[in-house]
């Protein structure tokens, strides 16, 4: 399965982005906790997400953590199952899969290893501040009408392999699902072909009559005129030889 090549530098590139942004902003070095690289649009801003995506959190601490755990290994079982399948789709899966693994080592040993907290209660590293939009939402909006919202939240590495995973699940899904349809058919048709060739090749071979010793005797026929009729009536000369006469019509 060479497309978990794919995840695979997914998570070293997350943990390594991670990493780096805990040394020389989460530290005490002096260095801002939000560096601009694109004016206020896309900045470097160090924060962390205790919950899910937009920071919801269900439940008792650890409660996310194990139903990411649960999701990622539902992901790559479906990931083994399918492992023979249309490649894009493939790896639309594998950047999920990568995406998921990255967020879950925060979330299982960053609370021990940054010494806030046990383990699986740790919080995902976030960084990548893309401000596409921000304000306030219309009042007219039930629910979060009146809330300041900005438009994209701050993400990583991890996050954005999995939307892309997403977008490219999207795009090849119907191009992978027809093939395996197309696959299944040719299956069960071919299936179907040597089952009809065997069951002619049964028709074929009609039982013969075998002598004694085990070889085939001819065709035996009924006794109207076929075959055990000749032989009936020669056996029946022979019986009826001339030494075999009466005496009295010598």
């Amino acid at each position: 399965m060479r497309f978990l090549w794919l995840s695979v530098v997914v998570v070293a590139l997350d943990q390594a982005t991670k990493a780096a942004i805990l040394q020389f902003m989460a530290a005490p070095t002096g260095i801002s906790r939000s560096i601009p690289l694109v004016g206020d649009w896309l900045r470097l801003t160090f924060t962390e997400n205790p919950g899910m995506a937009f920071g919801i959190t269900i439940g008792p601490p650890g409660t996310v953590t194990v139903l990411s755990l649960i999701a990622t290994c539902l992901v790559a079982a479906y990931l083994y199952r399918i492992r023979n399948g249309y490649a894009p789709y493939l790896w639309s899966l594998s950047l999920i899969f990568g995406g998921a693994v990255g967020n879950i080592i925060d979330r299982v040993f960053y609370g021990v290893i940054l010494d806030y907290g046990t383990w699986f209660t740790g919080h995902v590293v976030d960084f990548i501040h893309v401000s596409l939009w921000k304000g306030f939402i219309p009042e007219a909006i039930p629910l979060i009408g009146g809330s300041y919202m900005e438009l994209f939240p701050i993400w990583n590495v991890a996050d954005m392999s999995i939307v892309l995973g997403v977008v490219g699940v999207l795009t090849f899904h119907r191009t992978f699902h027809e093939r395996r349809l197309a696959a299944h058919r040719d299956e069960t048709v071919a299936t179907e072909g040597t089952a009809d060739e065997a069951a002619d090749m049964d028709d074929s071979e009609w039982p013969t009559a075998a002598s004694d010793d085990g070889v085939p005797s001819e065709p035996v026929s009924t006794p109207d005129g076929g075959e055990d009729a000749k032989d009936t009536s020669a056996s029946d000369e022979s019986e009826w030889a001339p030494d075999d006469w009466p005496d009295e019509r010598r």
